[in-house]
């Protein structure tokens, strides 16, 4: 069966990789003009690893599970608000890994033959029919397939095409700004694997190691206006943070202005009424964007790969409507649930005045255990 996958982030490279193994005529077409993701450090919670597991593309990132010993979160001048203790999480579920992304999506793309892949073409639009679908680049046809799996990211045009009467996207009014850098020496800390929220301003600063070598931090502050460039996103955090834990303040200002990226935080403005339309399926952000609260981004674009590896095992073209409807029926509800719960997730830590002081005092409430219980079932979503 000819399959074709629009789009070579992390979800899409999975899929190819895994429905190529099937034994389907895989054709992978990405935009850009070489495999390759830039980008900082990237969580893959337990259900990503076990996705990946599924699809026989885990071996990499088995050695790159968090260590610590306590997280959870914080207030800005690092005293704690919600202990987890992460030893026990870890007993109890498996563990999350913390990759550079880049080095994510090399191993991750290994298995490709050059064959399957074509680079600098940019898809703008599919048209189906009842035998197939014909894939558009720059005003002409440039393959036919029995099945298509959009995974063009974010800013998706293809779903766009297919639900045309969707509002798309709408940013959260929040900024992400992330980095990182190589782990300074003799440094310990119990800031590691913990989240700052400040009530006064309702930003937050994240922290996680990446190996035995580097860290990745990020921040999230409300936007205001046009958003800014990375260094000017920079001089902003660092006078919004400059009486937080001083090595929050030190951590960025010690971070190469090429190591930080700077975004402002979308989602979609509601669920899609369905990650299938006949012969085409949609992957990843393009199928269910969601802030990036819960870290379960990656992870569910990597169930979804898994999922539609599965329903399209031994399908015959005739059988492609039918298969992804049950992939729809599976993904759809999991993905949209993990999508409200990380925009509930952005809006309690986001709070400030009042709403914020309140929140803090039942966060400091709240036993260890129970923390680290609803912690690891986080991790075991």
């Amino acid at each position: 069966m000819r399959v074709v996958v629009v789009g070579a982030g992390l979800g899409g490279v999975a899929a190819a990789v895994g429905l190529h193994r099937l034994g389907h005529e895989v054709t992978l077409f990405e935009r850009g003009a070489e495999l390759r993701e830039a980008g900082t450090g990237i969580v893959v919670m337990p259900n990503g690893i076990r996705a990946l597991e599924a699809l026989g593309l885990a071996d990499g990132i088995r050695g790159h599970v968090m260590h610590g010993t306590h997280g959870g979160l914080r207030d800005w001048r690092g005293r704690p608000l919600l202990v987890t203790d992460l030893v026990q999480a870890q007993q109890e579920v498996e563990t999350p890994a913390m990759v550079d992304r880049a080095d994510l999506h090399r191993a991750l793309r290994a298995p490709l033959p050059a064959s399957v892949v074509r680079t600098a073409t940019p898809v703008e639009r599919l048209e189906p029919d009842p035998t197939g679908v014909t894939v558009i680049s720059d005003g002409n046809p440039i393959a036919r397939a029995d099945a298509v799996i959009a995974a063009d990211g974010i800013g998706s045009r293809l779903r766009d095409q297919l639900f045309p009467g969707h509002p798309g996207l709408r940013r959260t009014g929040r900024l992400d700004l992330r980095g990182m850098l190589a782990r300074p020496a003799g440094l310990v800390t119990d800031l590691l694997v913990s989240q700052l929220v400040d009530r006064r301003s309702g930003a937050m600063f994240g922290l996680f190691p990446v190996g035995e070598d580097r860290l990745y931090w990020f921040t999230d502050s409300a936007l205001r206006g046009t958003p800014p460039g990375a260094d000017e996103a920079r001089r902003q955090m660092l006078s919004l943070m400059a009486d937080w834990h001083p090595l929050v303040p030190a951590l960025i200002e010690a971070t190469p202005p090429a190591d930080i990226y700077v975004d402002p935080i979308t989602r979609l403005a509601e669920p899609l009424p369905s990650f299938a339309a006949g012969r085409i399926a949609l992957l990843g952000d393009a199928a269910h964007a969601m802030s990036p609260d819960l870290g379960q981004g990656a992870s569910q674009a990597f169930e979804d790969a898994a999922a539609l590896t599965r329903h399209l095992t031994g399908a015959e073209p005739a059988d492609v409507a039918q298969r992804l409807l049950r992939y729809d029926a599976e993904r759809r509800p999991r993905a949209n649930r993990m999508m409200r719960a990380a925009y509930r997730q952005s809006r309690l830590t986001s709070q400030t005045g009042v709403a914020a002081w309140v929140r803090d005092a039942l966060l400091r409430a709240v036993p260890s255990r129970l923390a680290t219980r609803q912690l690891a079932a986080l991790w075991n979503a």
